[in-house]
């Protein structure tokens, strides 16, 4: 799993590679939490998810739990490029309920900016 994050005109673009799972989630949650405390003053989050192939529960919490720690700060999260396997995970657990999914980063970027 590599993690690697850019701040677009305020807006932090997220771009995970690789699968996120039980054996990724730690390193994902302490590149993401350095990253945000270097750019403090940014609130919303858009996370590439067009490089992340499989995703197990593990993976699905890591995400719940940084759209948790983003909304307490006065942020939003939204989630782009979901493939196809990772995305059966958000069915199964209907967690495309709680997390507002784009077809691509730029649609994504355009609402989390505005």
């Amino acid at each position: 799993m590599s993690v690697t994050c850019t701040n677009e005109n305020g807006t932090g673009i997220i771009n995970l590679s690789g699968p996120l799972t039980a054996a990724t989630v730690e390193a994902f949650r302490e590149q993401l939490t350095a990253w945000q405390a270097g750019e403090p003053d940014v609130k919303n989050f858009v996370f590439d998810l067009s490089a992340v192939d499989f995703m197990d529960s593990a993976g699905l919490g890591a995400l719940i739990a940084a759209l948790k720690r983003i909304t307490e700060r006065g942020g939003d999260m939204k989630l782009a490029c979901l493939q196809k396997k990772p995305r059966m995970v958000f069915e199964i657990t209907r967690a495309y309920k709680v997390f507002e999914i784009y077809d691509t980063v730029e649609e994504a970027v355009k609402v989390a900016g505005a």
